[in-house]
């Protein structure tokens, strides 16, 4: 796993370098400092913390990062340049369109990379020792029951793949901290905004999520 990371963080300092060569007049020029602020890209992550992902997730995000650096930004400045030499600017919607395009595309790499420095990869299909296999921790696929015996599969992953329809919950959500380190057999209490719930562990197991693909919902 650290291996791994390691051989990531030195693909990542490549496109970093990449990006950093590469042409950011049309990116600067007039462009409103707000819309260049990145506090919008805070993590929500505690303080100090990993960024737990499964290796599917870490693929996909860095897959569009590699096809944003090395393909997309190249092309649209590209454009722009081409563009900028049609004309008042001011009046040029492709070069005014092409900005803002710039814009979020430099927006979403600054973002990728920060997310993909901070990764410790979890692969849930990896053996696990002791009765760890039988306990609650990141990559886990649980079913519990509330006490009217309705039950609920989650399976716990990262904070960048999330996916209400399969059942995918963050391991900071309310969920996932109250499942932690519980067991089959256990009943933990669920507190959340709307009330407190206790929930009966059903049923706990590990094994590959399908988490290369683009989620369908991050909510």
């Amino acid at each position: 796993m650290h291996v791994e990371n390691s051989r990531a963080r030195r693909q990542l300092q490549a496109l970093i370098g990449q990006q950093g060569t590469m042409n950011k007049a049309f990116t600067r020029e007039d462009t409103p400092a707000d819309e260049d602020d990145d506090t919008a890209l805070a993590s929500p992550l505690p303080p100090g913390a990993r960024n737990y992902m499964t290796p599917g997730g870490h693929a996909r995000l860095k897959r569009e990062l590699d096809h944003l650096v090395s393909k997309e930004r190249p092309e649209l400045v590209a454009t722009v340049a081409w563009a900028a030499g049609n004309g008042d600017r001011s009046e040029n919607g492709d070069y005014i369109y092409g900005k803002k395009r710039l814009r979020e595309i430099d927006r979403r790499i600054r973002f990728l990379v920060r997310r993909l420095d901070d990764a410790e990869v979890v692969d849930p299909a990896a053996p696990r020792d002791g009765d760890a296999e039988s306990r609650v921790y990141f990559g886990a696929t649980v079913t519990v029951a509330n006490p009217e015996g309705n039950e609920r599969t989650i399976s716990i992953v990262g904070i960048d793949e999330i996916d209400t329809q399969r059942g995918y919950i963050s391991w900071i959500s309310p969920m996932a901290r109250a499942l932690l380190k519980a067991r089959e057999g256990d009943t933990v209490t669920l507190r959340t905004p709307g009330g407190v719930e206790d929930l009966e562990v059903v049923s706990v197991r590990y094994g590959p999520l399908d988490t290369d693909v683009q989620v369908s919902s991050a909510s």
